[in-house]
């Protein structure tokens, strides 16, 4: 069930282990749209929610997520609150439902050193296109071109983050290398009810609808 909610009203119920999707304007975001079928081209996930000192507790959102950024290609950390107000496009909070965080909080401390680890890599446009070109996979001579093996020396953004979930204990046996933007929000490990924190109600088709187990492989 889709909702509409400004940034600033549901940020502090914002978890680490939550998805942030995103659904640009740009030619290389309208290309990914055609090609995966979706209104979704780019997803990261939340970091950090909190920050206490002595006297206040501030949310301050983070995300982490493969991208080109102010100048920067690669893996990095960005402040939500900045890509909220910068981004040309729709964007939508994914909370994760009750037994994906169960599972998150058993094996979080496994992802957050995993995701850290990742910060710096290169950004892995190759990939993207392989990961989204998926009617050819199974062809004897052009599978090559359009299935991806998995590859971590550098990532793209839904690559990332299906990886970061499995390490996570949340989705399994899934190739994260042919995981799509729009794979990780359809993956039935959230919440009913998503909310679109900028745009104009925006369906995200098929959202929580697949069972996230040996995605992307090849039997």
């Amino acid at each position: 069930m889709l909702e509409q909610q400004r940034y600033h009203l549901v940020r502090e119920n914002m978890q680490p282990g939550d998805i942030i999707a995103f659904g640009g304007n740009s030619l290389f975001s309208r290309w990914t749209k055609l090609t995966t079928r979706s209104a979704v081209t780019h997803v990261a996930v939340v970091m950090q929610t909190k920050m206490q000192d002595s006297e206040t507790a501030l949310y301050y959102n983070q995300v982490i997520e493969a991208t080109s950024y102010k100048g920067k290609r690669g893996v990095m950390t960005n402040r939500l609150s900045e890509r909220v107000a910068s981004y040309d496009g729709d964007i939508w909070w994914l909370p994760l439902s009750k037994a994906s965080r169960g599972l998150f909080e058993q094996n979080k401390r496994e992802f957050f050193s995993f995701m850290f680890e990742q910060e710096g890599k290169p950004y892995d446009v190759l990939q993207l296109f392989g990961s989204a070109v998926d009617a050819i996979d199974e062809h004897p001579l052009f599978g090559s071109i359009s299935y991806n093996q998995e590859d971590f020396s550098s990532w793209f953004c839904s690559e990332l983050i299906a990886e970061g979930l499995e390490t996570a204990g949340i989705i399994r046996g899934v190739n994260a290398s042919e995981v799509t933007p729009v794979d990780i929000c359809r993956f039935n490990i959230f919440k009913k009810r998503y909310v679109q924190i900028k745009g104009e109600g925006r369906l995200i088709g098929g959202f929580n609808s697949l069972k996230p187990d040996n995605w992307g492989q090849i039997a």
